[in-house]
């Protein structure tokens, strides 16, 4: 008997020999599918590839036909294994895959040691006392009662609470000239903050553009987007402008755009009438058009097609309505508790303003104006009339520096539009907050009557803008000797509504 199962076996072995591939390959499974020999393996349409080393030593292979193996077809555990060694942005990466691997992505075990690896409390020592022992194994003992996903989406929730604490401590500090954070520049590195636009259509498809490029002024930011595959302008309805920032964030690292990113909407603009709206001004070979708040958007003269899209973005809360709002809802202020007006009597007083006129990063304005007021009686049609520069004073009149105009750009042309610039206000209250900020493009344009002062040597010309909050009025005049604009007069308008709001009044 002996003897006869050692001759089985033996004859079973020599078969399985028989039957072995060359060196390199694998030995096919029933039921599963074959690997390809040699030293890199090409898998099926959708399925991740994989690779493995061979002997230099090819033999001919067995059979002529072999057919590729999926990842998709490994066991749950296998798979489960396998990710159990990712980080967290190649996990939400690998979740995007298709449905089996999302769920896969989302097991509680794997989560919950990437988040007690992240925020559990660091020793300086070896040793654990019994709580944190006890609070540990409390925690995996949940991870079973927990649905799919919990604890992805509270080490998802701390991150960004934690990137919300750290921009916070970095904008703390304040200019008290101008009222916004002193460090903006490093809060902008350091959360790796960006813009996209949305361009949807009617259809509902979406374009998602990044911008080209940004430049980074003294009160504002300017974010410009062009390039060749634009849609065409008849099929767009809106313009979604979004801020987009990693959700995990390194302060150690350069952050990437290839991990996942936070969208934050800013603002919703139509385009449907766009080539119908009051135009701004034009060259020889754009047209520009403003939309509120602060977007300016260049179309092609010959084909009425999107040319460059260009978007300035006050300073202030600039971070946080580009990092805390959702994707459909945009950033909403925290409610404004009003200061106390010790004498509502008097109007406004103790006011300071910082104006910038602006194109390319080339200033040709840049003034603080401190100690304005206004007067009770100074209201008008809901609006409080806050004098700046006034037309009887020459010597408050100042110059334009440079020339004026509004520089674009794209991959092809770039160019200047001469009737346009762009215009920063910053507006702070006797305490020193900011009470009106805003930027965006400006027209200047020929006044057809009299100016509202004394009449001046020159032509005269006006720059007007209106938003919700107020209204902005300046005149200037063309000196032909020295070829320079003078303002001669720059008047705010304040909005009453608003006034009440921030004083808690009834003017």
């Amino acid at each position: 008997m002996a003897t006869g199962r050692g001759r089985l076996l033996q004859l079973h072995c020599l078969g399985l020999l028989a039957r072995r591939p060359a060196l390199g390959g694998f030995c096919s499974v029933p039921g599963s599918a074959e690997f390809r020999k040699g030293p890199s393996v090409r898998l099926a349409t959708g399925c991740t590839t994989v690779k493995h080393c061979a002997h230099q030593d090819q033999r001919p292979e067995t059979s002529s036909t072999s057919r590729p193996v999926c990842l998709e077809s490994l066991p749950s555990e296998i798979l489960l294994k396998i990710l159990s060694y990712l980080d967290a942005v190649t996990l939400l990466c690998i979740g995007c895959v298709n449905w089996r691997f999302y769920h896969l992505a989302n097991d509680n075990f794997i989560w919950i040691r990437i988040y007690s690896a992240a925020f559990s409390p660091k020793r300086s020592n070896w040793k654990v006392n019994s709580v944190e022992k006890t609070a540990v194994s409390m925690n995996l003992l949940s991870v079973g009662d927990k649905e799919a996903g919990y604890w992805k989406r509270e080490y998802i929730t701390k991150q960004i609470t934690s990137v919300k604490a750290a921009l916070a401590r970095v904008l703390q500090p304040v200019n008290p000239y101008l009222g916004l954070p002193v460090k903006i520049r490093e809060a902008l590195r350091i959360s790796g903050l960006g813009w996209v636009i949305i361009l949807r259509e009617k259809s509902g498809r979406e374009y998602v553009m990044e911008h080209v490029d940004l430049s980074i002024n003294d009160s504002s930011v300017t974010i410009l987007w062009f390039g060749r595959d634009w849609p065409r302008l008849a099929t767009l309805s809106t313009l979604d402008l979004c801020g987009v920032m990693p959700v995990f964030m390194d302060q150690s690292k350069t952050p990437t755009k290839n991990g996942p990113r936070w969208h934050s909407l800013i603002a919703k603009y139509n385009l449907s009438n766009l080539a119908e709206a009051t135009m701004m001004g034009c060259d020889t070979l754009v047209r520009l058009f403003c939309l509120h708040p602060g977007l300016a958007v260049g179309l092609w003269k010959r084909e009425e097609e999107l040319a460059f899209v260009m978007a300035h973005l006050h300073f202030h809360q600039l971070v946080e309505r580009s990092a805390l709002g959702s994707a459909a809802v945009p950033y909403e202020l925290p409610p404004h508790t009003p200061l106390l007006d010790d004498s509502p009597e008097c109007g406004l007083h103790g006011y300071q303003l910082h104006v910038d006129m602006h194109s390319g990063g080339v200033f040709c304005l840049c003034g603080t104006f401190r100690n304005l007021f206004t007067k009770k009686g100074y209201i008008e049609n809901e609006y409080a009339k806050l004098v700046v520069i006034s037309s009887k004073n020459n010597a408050e009149h100042v110059p334009l520096i440079g020339k004026v105009g509004l520089s674009w750009k794209t991959n092809i042309f770039d160019g200047c539009i001469k009737s346009c610039s762009v215009m920063d206000i910053t507006l702070l209250d006797e305490c020193g907050k900011p009470f009106w900020c805003f930027s965006s493009p400006v027209c200047m344009r020929t006044s057809s009557g009299p100016p509202d002062g004394p009449h001046f040597l020159g032509q005269t010309y006006h720059v007007d803008y209106v938003d919700p909050e107020g209204r902005v009025h300046v005149e200037l005049v063309w000196i032909e000797e020295t070829e320079e604009y003078f303002i001669v007069s720059l008047v705010l308008y304040l909005s009453v509504a608003k006034i009440n709001r921030w004083f808690g009044t009834k003017y």
